[in-house]
């Protein structure tokens, strides 16, 4: 039967028995990635929670499912059932557009990020341009929910956002150019192979300081504690979600925490060796798992961050990003390209 369907297919759409294989892999690949991060959102907000919890000395998440495991899945289920608001004032085809945005950027952008030697959706050449033209995008979606839901307080919240993500977004760019100018290339697969050898080789060590701008600048770019002031709760009400209810908040929701987890793994690829082990005898553990763990290590850090960390002024959040970040970013990036020179060490 299957193979039936298989054939009618092929008839039907005209199309080469090998061509068809080829969207068949595309599609599973697709799925065997995008299923796993979805459950992985899920259970990082319920980490998120717990890490919480725990610095502050309480429980957490504790009662639905053992050890509280279900809460997110609860939390889902109850988004997912509530009625979907939307405000009679508000332009309904934008406000229900910025959301999809949103979720899908954040989605698309884990195409080129490599588990392993060969195992990436999309191993593309510009991937680190790819990764950050997706993220760049994300504010898009977030100044068309401020806009359409014809509130003060949403817009005032997406303006913050806008001004904010494009801000760091500068230091990030010039964070890459100088893990770039060592590998001399702009895929990710590459910059992980370049680090192959141990912990020693990883690039966490000779550009510790552009690491952390990076992480810094990272926290600013997905509106994390203490740059949540997009949504500071105690002045925006929420920001540029405040209108939103249900599955369309799940959905900014969802895409913040995708977020959040792809730029740990842009991390761990671009200064923790990606899917290398720190040391050879531990090889025998398969190289997406290593990639998993050093993603998780820096979701924990973000996490941390969050939970000790008090929130800026928006007027400081401005002068640490263009008055700080920026020439000490522009210095480094004159000082790498120095030493490389001077140490023969640029790429062939």
């Amino acid at each position: 039967m299957v193979e039936a369907f298989y054939n009618w297919i092929i008839q039907f759409f005209e199309i080469e028995q090998s061509a068809f294989i080829y969207f068949v892999s595309i599609v599973a690949m697709i799925l065997v990635i995008v299923l796993p991060l979805l459950i992985a959102v899920a259970f990082a907000v319920y980490f998120d929670r717990k890490i919480w919890a725990a610095v502050q000395m309480r429980r957490g998440p504790n009662v639905v499912g053992p050890f509280g495991l279900l809460q997110s899945f609860a939390d889902g289920l109850k988004l997912f059932l509530k009625e979907t608001i939307i405000p009679s004032g508000a332009n309904k085809v934008i406000f229900l557009m910025a959301p999809m945005i949103t979720f899908t950027l954040a989605l698309i952008a884990w195409a080129v990020i490599p588990f392993g030697e060969g195992m990436a959706i999309a191993n593309l050449n510009v991937g680190i341009l790819y990764v950050l033209a997706m993220s760049s995008l994300g504010v898009y979606g977030i100044i068309m929910s401020g806009w359409a839901s014809n509130s003060r307080y949403a817009f005032l919240g997406a303006m913050r956002s806008a001004a904010q993500m494009v801000s760091y977004e500068v230091s990030i760019g010039f964070v890459l150019v100088c893990v770039l100018m060592a590998v001399g290339s702009l895929n990710l697969s590459d910059v992980v192979l370049a680090q192959e050898g141990g912990i020693l080789d990883w690039y966490i060590w000779p550009f510790f300081p552009i690491y952390v701008i990076f992480f810094i600048s990272t926290l600013a770019e997905t509106n994390r504690p203490p740059f949540d002031l997009p949504e500071a709760e105690a002045e925006l009400v929420a920001g540029y979600q405040v209108e939103y209810s249900s599955m369309a908040f799940a959905l900014f929701f969802l895409g913040e925490y995708a977020n959040i987890l792809l730029m740990s793994a842009v991390m761990a690829i671009l200064f923790f060796g990606g899917w290398y082990a720190p040391i050879e005898a531990l090889d025998f553990i398969p190289g997406w798992i290593w990639l998993l763990a050093k993603t998780a290590f820096g979701f924990w850090m973000i996490s941390m961050v969050k939970a000790f960390v008090p929130r800026y002024r928006y007027d400081q959040l401005m002068r640490l990003g263009w008055k700080v970040f920026l020439p000490i970013s522009l210095f480094l990036v004159v000082a790498y390209a120095g030493l490389l020179i001077a140490f023969d060490k640029l790429p062939s």
